[in-house]
């Protein structure tokens, strides 16, 4: 039996939930995310194994023409999307142009201009912390008010990912609370930038957005009051 939860949050909003452990050592779930975009086709930020149901449910979607990478480590799976579906384009973050010379990369944030335009905007919008240790890139759909990311929020413990396994480390996840209410990520928020300044303006240029749900790659959905989850999140790093 599978071990992906597949569900809509949202008209047009799936996710895929898997278990998934950060150095096969600390059980922080792992998370794709799909959008069906007005025009029909599909935006996918692809961070989890493509298997059989996350698969069919695609194609079930709609053609599938934007794979998003949206750091410089989710990329483990991004062969295996292309591999499905090689008419998408692939659009990553600058360092994985060298990391991932396997995949043709149709754009990169971080090296492409920052006014570039993908194709999917501005249904979907896009922010790129450069100084995130990452390369994170932060997206917004705008219709259904939510914040899709990978790295830059966490919401432990990873009960719906870890909903349909017996794995050992679903027992990890009852003591493994990193969420944005805790002091651990708010230290967090101050360490995970190379240059305070300027991951603080890319921080509050997120929170000027207009969203209430977060969709992270790590832990469960934040389902409502997601702009104060960003802001509590960041805490630290914003009153630094």
């Amino acid at each position: 039996m599978s071990e992906t939860v597949i569900r809509e949050v949202a008209s047009g909003v799936w996710i895929f939930s898997r278990p998934f452990s950060r150095f096969g050592i600390l059980p922080v779930g792992g998370r794709s995310t799909a959008i069906k975009l007005g025009s029909g086709d599909v935006w996918v930020l692809a961070s989890t194994q493509l298997d059989d149901p996350t698969k069919a449910k695609l194609h079930e979607l709609g053609p599938v023409k934007y794979i998003i990478a949206a750091d410089a480590v989710h990329n483990l799976f991004i062969s295996q999307f292309k591999l499905e579906f090689p008419e998408a384009k692939c659009i990553g973050v600058e360092p994985l142009l060298e990391k991932r010379k396997d995949i043709t990369w149709d754009g990169a944030y971080g090296k492409d201009a920052p006014d570039t335009k993908y194709g999917y905007e501005p249904e979907i919008q896009a922010h790129h912390f450069p100084s995130h240790v990452n390369q994170d890139v932060a997206f917004l759909h705008a219709p259904s008010k939510t914040l899709i990311e990978a790295d830059l929020l966490f919401n432990l413990p990873a009960k719906e990912q870890y909903s349909k396994t017996k794995s050992p480390n679903s027992l990890a996840i009852q003591w493994s609370g990193f969420g944005p209410d805790s002091a651990l990520h708010k230290r967090f928020g101050l360490l995970i930038g190379k240059n305070k300044d300027v991951m603080r303006s890319d921080v509050q240029a997120v929170a000027t957005w207009d969203f209430d749900r977060i969709i992270p790659c790590h832990g469960d959905v934040i389902e409502k009051d997601g702009k104060k989850a960003w802001t509590t999140a960041y805490e630290m790093l914003l009153k630094d």
